[in-house]
């Protein structure tokens, strides 16, 4: 006979088993303020590479972060066992605030978002101007991710001993992109790595680039002490084959800087690119549409640009350039 009252012991409390198991369910998680913190170089089949106190850690991301995201650049929190010896494995339960985010879609029809790297300050565009032949609809297209996420854009040509850079150049002399030309003899040589590592310095520089155009190269010229495996170009088809599969955070050998090798990219969809923020990289023109239409694309008849440019504000040029990018959200690499 079960008792109550004052005669009831913990053998006569009955509990009634919820639907979703007998465990007491909690949504109180842990704060995780003793968390150490890391920079996630390399991501890799679930398994984050992360610098912890100038140790190598791995580590996986916690079930407490749900669907977030953690990506090459990601300022985390590691808890767990952070001596990066072997076999060990600890966890990221904390992703700090990103200062910028690079991100690309698949193709412009592709609503799906992939982040190319976090806390990146410049965009490295890497083109090659021969073998293979430079895809400028895919350089304007990698200037409108860098101006949409805020990032300082760097055109490096590439193999200029096989073709001149001008007629190239000349394309981007009204962007306001700087620009640093390179030869394989001078790669050979050695001082490519020196005239590139100027632009570098202080800075978090994401590489990006397709196939075969010498990105990974020169990477491991500015990182010796770390390289990686380089591809050639296919004959016949003109493109390189990806050798570079998983992005790479990698320090400058003088410890100011870092260089971020990325895979090569055969499209940069830019679906989810506003195009009334690329006008925040020519502020030369940004006051000329405060008389603009309201949702003015800027590349439509009664855009109040034409009147500020032909008022000499501004450079007729310039005023080609943004609507140039502008129209390669609705444009395909190839056309």
């Amino acid at each position: 006979m079960r008792r109550y009252g004052k005669h009831t012991d913990e053998d006569d409390i009955r509990i009634r088993p919820g639907r979703r198991g007998t465990r007491p369910r909690t949504h109180i998680r842990p704060k995780h303020e003793d968390a150490a913190e890391g920079f996630v170089v390399t991501v890799d089949r679930g398994r984050l590479t992360c610098l912890v106190d100038g140790r190598t850690v791995t580590a996986m991301r916690a079930r407490e972060l749900g669907r977030k995201s953690v990506v090459v650049g990601d300022r985390v929190g590691v808890v767990g066992d952070l001596s990066g010896a072997k076999d060990t494995l600890a966890r990221i339960v904390r992703v700090e605030k990103r200062a910028s985010v690079l991100r690309r879609t698949a193709d412009d029809d592709d609503p799906y978002e992939r982040v190319v790297v976090a806390n990146a300050d410049q965009l490295a565009v890497v083109t090659a101007l021969a073998d293979p032949e430079p895809r400028p609809r895919l350089i304007d297209r990698c200037l409108v991710a860098a101006f949409d996420a805020g990032l300082t854009p760097l055109l490096v040509l590439t193999k200029s001993d096989l073709a001149p850079a001008a007629p190239l150049l000349e394309a981007y002399a009204h962007v306001g992109v700087r620009h640093v030309v390179t030869s394989q003899q001078e790669l050979a040589a050695g001082e490519t790595a020196e005239r590139v590592r100027e632009f570098l310095y202080g800075q978090s520089t994401v590489f990006v680039g397709h196939s075969g155009v010498g990105k990974t190269t020169l990477v491991n010229a500015l990182v010796p002490e770390h390289q990686r495996a380089t591809g050639v170009v296919n004959a016949v088809t003109g493109r390189g084959r990806h050798t570079t599969t998983s992005a790479l955070a990698l320090p400058l050998s003088d410890g100011v800087g870092w260089v971020i090798d990325t895979p090569g990219v055969r499209s940069f969809g830019l679906h989810h690119v506003d195009p009334s923020r690329v006008i925040n990289a020519f502020p030369d023109l940004e006051p000329g549409t405060a008389e603009c239409p309201r949702s003015c694309t800027h590349d439509e008849p009664d855009c109040a640009l034409d009147a500020w440019v032909a008022a000499g504000h501004a450079e007729p040029a310039r005023l080609y350039s943004l609507r140039r990018l502008l129209a390669t959200r609705e444009r395909r690499e190839g056309d």
